[in-house]
């Protein structure tokens, strides 16, 4: 694969996980617009998100029978029209049922990994997919601060119609520049999508690696939904640009994932996780110094959201690696089996992480990511594991 063509793919994943994760930074704004409560607002996250599994599940396979640039630019113009229609809904339950249309859509990320998976070497898997990641972390940080920084200057919607415009542009882009692919796999829509949950039922592999995102992501999501009302609440009195900037600091896991990535390719996904699952749980210490408030609590946040994103995104990339190696002939649909069950992770996350943090506060969303990770790292601590990409449990 040229470094033009990882390039354009990297910016396309970040373009489409942004869509994801802006509405989080003006969750605030949106209340204050359409005159409803935070909570409410919340439902914008993850209606997101929710769709977002539901796309995983119901398209993503589709990655194994049709060719790859004539579905990402039918998946990109889905999303910018989406977009659109966010950012003109005239009340909340319209803006919940565009963006769960978005949602549904903007999965352009989880089509190009088995896309890349499949035109680079078993040994150089690792590397490329943490390319990618870099840029869906890119997209992800950029979004949150774009999107609270322009909806403070604009409006909250002026970001969903930037986004479309974004998207839009690169659909074109994508129609002229990305090269013809083969289908790697034919037969009727339901069986690929019975395929994904054959698979879950087949590979003890693709279990566990579904185990350990969707329990990481759901803590990564509740926080991420959680830090805008802390930061635009009493104690410490922010504007939704304060939430994109925290984001922007996590810039830093933008470095670390192809490091990852090449730890993965030289000792396996199994030490990465390690690493990765205790990193979650300090994290979740960390952060708990954040509901102090204050400079200090600032601090706490800072460091806190930075370990918990990258101890995230060095995770996925050493799951992502062991998934692909299983099956070369079903890529999309196993990719499809472990991010539908991450999202699912994700989403319930969210919508925990709101109903704690109402009666029990920050303090309480911290202790959620704790006991989400523990039963992780727990299992992956007493279960025998292969160690090298390939393996099985107990080969040696």
């Amino acid at each position: 694969m040229s470094r033009r063509l990882l390039l354009l793919l990297a910016v396309t994943c970040g373009v489409a996980v942004g869509n994801i994760y802006f509405p989080q930074a003006v969750g605030p704004l949106i209340a204050a617009g359409l005159h409803v409560s935070p909570d409410a607002a919340s439902l914008v996250v993850t209606a997101t998100q929710i769709g977002y599994t539901l796309g995983l599940f119901l398209l993503v396979p589709l990655g194994d029978r049709l060719p790859h640039r004539r579905f990402l630019v039918t998946l990109l113009t889905l999303t910018g029209l989406g977009l659109l229609a966010a950012g003109c809904a005239p009340t909340l339950p319209f803006l919940v049922a565009a963006s769960l249309a978005v949602g549904v859509s903007t999965v352009a990320a989880q089509v190009i990994a088995p896309l890349a998976a499949g035109l680079v070497a078993d040994d150089g898997r690792g590397a490329v997919m943490g390319t990618l990641l870099s840029g869906s972390i890119g997209g992800m940080l950029l979004a949150r601060t774009f999107s609270g920084t322009l909806g403070e200057w604009l409006g909250w919607r002026a970001p969903y119609l930037a986004a479309a415009a974004v998207v839009l542009l690169l659909a074109w882009v994508l129609a002229r520049t990305l090269p013809v692919t083969a289908p790697s796999a034919r037969g009727p829509y339901k069986a690929m999508l019975t395929a994904s949950l054959a698979l879950l039922r087949t590979e003890p592999e693709l279990r566990r690696s579904c185990f350990y995102q969707a329990t990481v992501f759901a803590g990564f999501s509740a926080v991420w939904t959680c830090v805008a009302l802390l930061l635009t609440g009493p104690r410490y009195g922010l504007g939704a640009s304060a939430v994109g900037m925290l984001a922007l600091v996590g810039a830093v896991t933008m470095l670390c994932t192809p490091l990852a990535g090449r730890l993965v390719d030289r000792e396996g996904p199994d030490r990465v996780n390690l690493v990765s699952l205790i990193g979650v749980l300090l994290s979740a210490a960390i952060l708990a110094a954040g509901a102090a408030g204050g400079v200090a609590g600032l601090a706490a946040l800072t460091l806190g959201t930075v370990l918990l994103d990258v101890a995230m995104q060095s995770g996925m990339v050493a799951n992502q690696s062991r998934v692909f190696a299983l099956r070369p002939d079903a890529r999309s649909r196993l990719n499809t089996a472990y991010m539908t069950c991450a999202y699912l992770g994700g989403s319930a996350g969210s919508w925990l992480g709101v109903r704690i943090h109402d009666r029990a506060g920050w303090g309480g969303v911290c202790v959620l990511v704790a006991l989400l990770a523990a039963p992780a790292l727990a299992r992956h601590l007493v279960v025998p594991r292969p160690s090298r990409l390939g393996e099985r449990p107990g080969a040696r």
